[in-house]
């Protein structure tokens, strides 16, 4: 980006700190329309047309757009991310989340925890806990690690449930041994 794109970017960043997305939309369309291979403005693109306007497809354009423009530029690639999890396409996640991995300028303990966060959204409890411990051992960030550690308390405690939920609907309650109810 030249000088007054570079300007015109971070007044549009302060209009979305401060909730002025009509003027923020406005600048990222004008640096668009000066430099049309800006990735920052395309993910900021994408990023009003998710949130703001819940066009997911627009959204998606853009966030594509800014990878082919900047391939090292990292945050289209968590939007992506965050859409195609949000859409349930977790195979087309899985693809993105591989490519992600190949990618130096991306935190691989966060797309470890984006693996273990879909697993987890398809009950499949004992693979969510293996990758949130990979992000784990991918983490340099105390904090961090102590976030995966509280997914995984969830994630068990949800393995646990499920687990009761099945004895149940097998008609077997917990505790009985499975003889299922009195006089049976």
């Amino acid at each position: 980006m030249n000088t007054s794109s570079e300007e015109l970017y971070l007044e549009a960043e302060a209009d979305i700190k401060n909730n002025n997305y009509a003027e923020a939309f406005k600048k990222y369309e004008s640096i668009l329309y000066e430099e049309p291979d800006s990735a920052p403005a395309h993910n900021s693109m994408g990023w009003l047309y998710k949130t703001q306007f819940d066009d997911y497809a627009k959204a998606e354009n853009h966030f594509l757009t800014a990878i082919r423009c900047d391939s090292s530029y990292p945050h289209s690639y968590f939007h992506i991310a965050a859409l195609l999890m949000d859409m349930e396409r977790f195979d087309e996640l899985s693809l993105h989340l591989d490519r992600c991995l190949r990618i130096r300028t991306i935190d691989k303990s966060w797309v470890y925890g984006r693996y273990a966060l879909a697993e987890e959204l398809k009950l499949n409890f004992e693979k969510a806990v293996h990758y949130f411990e990979k992000a784990i051992l991918a983490s340099q960030n105390d904090d961090k690690i102590k976030d995966y550690k509280q997914d995984i308390e969830r994630c068990e405690m949800k393995r646990e449930i499920g687990k009761r939920h099945k004895q149940q609907a097998s008609g077997d309650k917990p505790g009985d041994g499975g003889v299922g109810k009195p006089g049976e």
